[in-house]
């Protein structure tokens, strides 16, 4: 149980992580629950609980889809060692979550049947939830005011020079004209998880994401790969650049119902390609990277 997993080939380490964030966007699916919003995210990015270093790109939103999957409301993973070292103990029979990582290729050959991206090689390796060890217990942290974490998103949008105006009722990014459209915030209503000030941040970082896929920023173009469904997955990296702003700011990611209407695309593009969710999450992390414009949160 605490052997980092090496069975698995290339192709079988995307498809297992896949297939776990395809089972989250279906049983969220009757409500607009994805993988990034709700339990998961709620606790922020998962932390490995040894090093207290943030999970990146796919494995965030890896360990949210099993956080969601498994009811688990602690963002806190590690693998079976790193638990052992902190004094904790994974319970018997408890199920590992897989993330991935990449390994440099010592050899100039790869080895059979493994697919070599920059001679690093994709590898499985098995995490458990905070809630299914026994002996540890999370240090509380400070919490930050709402004024606060609102204040650390402005000073971040103020740094990249967007222009958003307000109006309308509906928040766009217009690419024609490279603004973004906001309604007014008054607009927006609170649910039982967020307020309304949370709704309004949560939708302007997902159009914020939009707007660094201009040509001049990071040039985000999808080419034949995804053809008919470059806008579906488009806005899968919106979703996703936005979920990970969120969770770095301790803002609430509601579920958007306007985008019922990208569910079975998604779907059809994820069961189709097991490695399209690798490169939204990739390109996520890089329009959350600019956004952020490396300023600390608080």
């Amino acid at each position: 149980m605490d052997s980092t997993v090496h069975s698995h080939s290339t192709s079988s380490v995307y498809e297992t992580i896949t297939d776990s964030i395809i089972l989250a966007i279906e049983q969220g699916a009757s409500d607009f629950i994805m993988p990034w919003h709700g339990g998961g995210p709620a606790a922020g990015k998962p932390t490995n609980a040894l090093t207290g270093a943030t999970y990146r790109g796919i494995n965030v939103v890896a360990l949210w889809a099993e956080a969601c999957v498994r009811g688990y409301g602690s963002g806190h993973w590690a693998t079976y060692r790193q638990w052992a070292t902190l004094g904790a103990q994974v319970r018997r029979g408890e199920q590992a979550s897989t993330i991935v990582f990449y390994k440099k290729l010592e050899t100039n050959e790869p080895e059979e049947g493994e697919d070599v991206n920059g001679r690093l090689v994709a590898r499985a390796s098995p995490v458990f939830n905070a809630e299914q060890v026994d002996g540890w217990a999370l240090d509380m942290p400070l919490q930050v005011s709402l004024v606060e974490r609102i204040n650390a998103v402005e000073r971040s949008i103020a740094q990249i020079g967007a222009e958003i105006r307000e109006g309308g009722s509906v928040a766009c990014y217009q690419a024609s004209e490279d603004y973004i459209r906001m309604p007014a915030t008054a607009r927006f209503v609170g649910t039982p998880t967020s307020s309304p000030t949370e709704s309004y941040y949560s939708t302007l970082l997902h159009e914020l994401t939009h707007w660094t896929g201009a040509a001049h920023r990071l040039d985000r173009v999808f080419g034949k790969r995804f053809g008919d469904d470059a806008y579906a997955m488009e806005e899968l990296v919106a979703e996703l650049g936005a979920a990970f702003l969120c969770a770095d700011f301790s803002i609430s990611n509601e579920p958007r119902p306007d985008h019922a209407a990208y569910l079975s695309g998604w779907l059809s593009i994820l069961d189709a390609d097991k490695r399209a969710i690798f490169g939204a999450a990739r390109l996520a992390s890089e329009a959350a990277t600019y956004l952020r414009v490396g300023a600390a949160p608080y």
